[in-house]
């Protein structure tokens, strides 16, 4: 309650309002009234009928990636039908925040194809797989037993197309709605050996993880054999571990004899 004083002065302050120009009073927030105007017309307006009710469209259906990356690899008659395809493909986020679409590198009728795990930085900026200084080793790695992505011998994919912000491992949910494409990739390549590196590829092909426990042990994905290895990127932060990738290099010249 106000006292007589407080009160004057509250009176003089909306005189003084008046005389400036104001004729109405408005709230301390912003009211959306064509909001208002549209519920008070919502709520004013009578049920549909019955009859109506039936006649109105069924909801659209949520999207399914997975089904739709499924149909769409299918579809791809040729390597670059399949990497058409994936650049049209919208049902990644990945592909909002990446560059490039990363796609191949090296012989497409190689023996060897590789499946590494998701692109990175230099990858992205590239537009090929294992670029950088994973990339350099790889390349060292694979000309020791006589294999070059330049004069052919490997073939190389990842299992994700486009870079994960900060490097991050993919969800379980974008794995799932690229291994289609992947799968269509590895049909059309038709090569003869898998050379699953990292433990994103494993867990995409052979349904594993645990990498250091899993490489040199020969085993079958998409019904050819695979050779888990370890990825260059952890050989780098881990050279005592090159040893151990020789080994499986060594077992994969073997086996192409």
């Amino acid at each position: 309650m106000l006292d007589a004083d407080e009160y004057a002065a509250a009176l003089a302050a909306l005189d003084w309002q008046v005389d400036l120009g104001a004729d109405e009073a408005i709230e301390d927030r912003p009211v959306d009234r064509y909001a208002h105007a549209a519920e008070a017309a919502e709520a004013a307006a009578p049920p549909p009928s019955p009859a109506a009710a039936s006649a109105l469209p069924d909801p659209a259906p949520e999207a399914d990636p997975v089904a739709d990356a499924r149909q769409a690899a299918g579809a791809a008659r040729s390597l670059n039908g399949l990497r058409a395809a994936m650049a049209a493909f919208e049902g990644c986020e990945l592909k909002r925040g990446a560059r490039n679409l990363v796609f191949c590198d090296g012989d497409p009728t190689a023996r060897v194809m590789i499946v590494g795990e998701a692109p990175g930085r230099d990858e992205d900026r590239e537009g090929r797989p294992f670029v950088g200084r994973a990339g350099r080793l790889l390349d060292r790695m694979f000309g020791a037993i006589g294999l070059s992505r330049q004069e052919g011998g490997i073939y190389i994919t990842n299992v994700l197309p486009w870079r994960p912000p900060q490097n991050r491992d993919p969800t379980a949910e974008e794995i799932a709605m690229m291994t289609p494409f992947l799968d269509r990739h590895i049909a059309l390549a038709d090569p003869q050996i898998l050379v699953v590196m990292g433990n994103i590829s494993a867990q995409t092909l052979l349904g594993r993880r645990g990498i250091t426990r899993i490489r040199g042990t020969w085993t079958e994905a998409r019904g050819r054999p695979a050779l888990p290895m370890t990825h260059p990127a952890y050989l780098l932060r881990n050279p005592a571990a090159k040893r151990e990738a020789w080994a499986d290099l060594l077992s994969l010249s073997r086996r192409l004899k």
